[in-house]
């Protein structure tokens, strides 16, 4: 069975450093002050030892593990730890009933799954009774948003702390800290720069079992000198291949990237816009998924205002499918400028969504007659085409004839801004219901 009492505890000197250097209180953990900082709520519930059910949301590496063990000591609880990989509704169920008696015993019981988004439906459903009746305390967590990945009950009776990426600065305090520490190499002499450290913290991205995974490859590299062990740049940078982007293609991360590109580029923000392209791209997103995005963009944000944006963005997306990565990046480099400081409407956008509320909303009228085609004689006899009068049989080419529905006579729904080349098609439409009017005036 995959759980255990205390399996969370184990101190095994063969095991990898992260493990091993694990805060063990408030003191020694690093980061998220905004919960666990003296007098929040977070820290004041289990040093009062008055734990609720909880969901800890983070990216991978910032103590979302080590807050559960920190927590699994200081409580008087009965603490169990489940893998949310390879435990069954069976041994869910086994647990549960267990717990359901310890209350009776007066004990209460604290459950811990990590990566709880894996557990699917069936499963998480198998927690809900329990959580509702207060047999257990759920204490899950996950790296994906608890709004997609957690039952919607089970969610709503659980409280949410959000914790975030560990910056720079946590880090390298981190990574001094393991250097000192008798479980880490405290008991021993290394010898690396200040430097080092700030350059295995920026590449950890916030990541601090990234960070610590670095530095002891980087000492089991080092060069013996005695009784130190000496790290060069030279081997810090060899435990260094690729930088690990946090990204996930069709997780969150995904979307708020994307979101990120978009609204760069909708603030006429050239820098900030080509920093959120390379940061997807070198995360390992699809080059066509950003030209698609990229094509949506230019009628939506642009549109009219500047028609070659369109043209761009075609020609680039065919330019990415030619040459695809890394060769592309600078094509789709080329359209994110170009889009960032074109001129701005999102009358087309505004245009279809006013039309599609109506279409919604409103009855839909069969097409007036005069707007039909009349190809059989019958059709001729039911006034399909009568009073239909052909624009270029007029001087202007504009004839003062409706075309929508009756009920929806009049309707605007393209509203063309001063923006761009929108500025002379605004004055054109003007132009038009002139002339219109005119040829009412003349009938």
């Amino acid at each position: 069975m995959d759980y255990m009492q205390g399996s969370l505890f184990e101190n095994v000197n063969r095991s990898p450093l992260a493990d091993r250097v694990r805060p063990r209180t408030f003191e020694e953990y690093i980061g998220q002050e905004h919960i666990l900082g003296k007098g929040k709520v977070l820290r004041q519930l289990v040093e009062s030892d008055n734990i609720t059910s909880m969901i800890l949301w983070g990216p991978p590496g910032v103590g979302k593990t080590t807050l559960a063990m920190i927590i699994a000591n200081m409580t008087n609880a009965h603490f169990i730890t489940f893998s949310a990989v390879t435990t069954g509704i069976k041994e869910i169920k086994e647990i549960m009933s267990k717990a359901e008696f310890s209350k009776m015993m007066g004990t209460r019981t604290v459950i811990f799954v990590d990566e709880i988004h894996r557990f699917n439906k069936a499963q998480q459903d198998a927690f809900l009774p329990h959580v509702e009746k207060g047999n257990i305390v759920l204490i899950g967590a996950t790296t994906e948003n608890p709004s997609f990945e957690i039952n919607s009950a089970l969610l709503s009776r659980s409280r949410v702390f959000v914790l975030q990426s560990l910056q720079k600065e946590d880090i390298i305090k981190l990574l001094k800290n393991v250097l000192k520490d008798e479980r880490g190499y405290g008991n021993g002499t290394i010898d690396i720069s200040d430097e080092l450290l700030a350059l295995i913290a920026a590449y950890s991205n916030g990541d601090a079992r990234t960070a610590l995974n670095v530095l002891e490859i980087a000492v089991m590299s080092g060069e013996i000198k005695g009784r130190t062990t000496v790290i060069s740049k030279e081997i810090v940078e060899g435990c260094i291949q690729k930088k690990a982007l946090l990204y996930d293609k069709n997780g969150e991360e995904h979307y708020n990237l994307i979101s990120a590109l978009h609204k760069s580029m909708r603030n006429s923000d050239p820098d900030a816009a080509v920093y959120w392209l390379a940061r997807m791209l070198e995360a390992g997103e699809e080059p066509l998924y950003i030209a698609r995005r990229l094509i949506r963009f230019a009628s939506e944000d642009i549109g009219l205002s500047d028609p070659r944006a369109l043209e761009m963005t075609i020609a680039v997306y065919n330019a990415v499918h030619y040459l695809g990565m890394p060769e592309c990046n600078v094509n789709l480099t080329q359209a994110v400028v170009y889009l960032s400081i074109a001129s701005k409407s999102n009358a087309l956008y505004m245009a279809y969504e006013k039309a599609k509320t109506d279409v919604q909303n409103t009855i839909a009228e069969g097409v007036p007659l005069h707007l039909r085609n009349a190809p059989t004689k019958l059709m001729e006899n039911l006034d399909y085409g009568k009073g239909y009068q052909y624009a270029h049989d007029s001087k202007d080419k504009v004839v003062n004839m409706q075309c929508l529905p009756e009920n929806l006579k009049d309707r605007q729904y393209y509203q063309p801004t001063n923006q761009g080349v929108e500025k002379n098609i605004k004055e054109r439409l003007e132009l038009i219901k002139k002339l219109k009017a005119k040829t009412k005036n003349t009938q």
